[in-house]
Order: structure tokens, then C-alpha cells, then sequence
């Protein structure tokens, strides 16, 4: 199951969205947007590019190979 997005209005008057886990487990947040309409279209590009984006690891250590998923 996937979980939901929230659309909100953050302390400045912005709308935000964030994408919960099915457990309640807040895994993403947002930028500011101006308008709910912008909201609305960040939330569909969140969903037609996060499935399918690589893993760019820009982290501090060893360089390891990047995890493409299960094969």
C-alpha cells in the first residue's frame, strides 16, 4: 500500500506536501509553493519520477556501485 501525500500550508502561508508512510512515518517534505495548484502538480511529478529514479549517492566513504534495485 502506498502511502499519502498531504498537501498543507506551512507557518509562512506556503503550500507544502508531504508523502507519509503507511505507518505514519514522514519520508519526504516539500519545497515552498505559491499556490495549491503548483502543490498539486509537484505531488504528480513526485509520483512519475520517484519509481523510477536511479540512486545518486553523494555520501562520504568508499565508492560503491549504484544500486539499480532487485534484478
Amino acid at each position: 500500500m502506498a502511502g499519502p501525500f498531504e498537501l498543507f500550508l506551512d507557518a509562512h502561508s506556503r503550500y507544502r506536501f508531504r508523502l507519509k508512510a503507511p505507518d505514519g512515518t514522514v519520508m519526504a517534505v516539500s519545497k515552498a509553493f505559491d499556490d495549491k495548484p503548483s502543490a498539486v502538480s509537484g505531488i504528480r511529478h513526485v509520483r512519475e519520477y520517484a519509481g523510477t529514479g536511479l540512486i545518486r549517492d553523494l555520501s562520504a566513504g568508499e565508492p560503491q556501485t549504484p544500486w539499480l534495485g532487485p534484478r
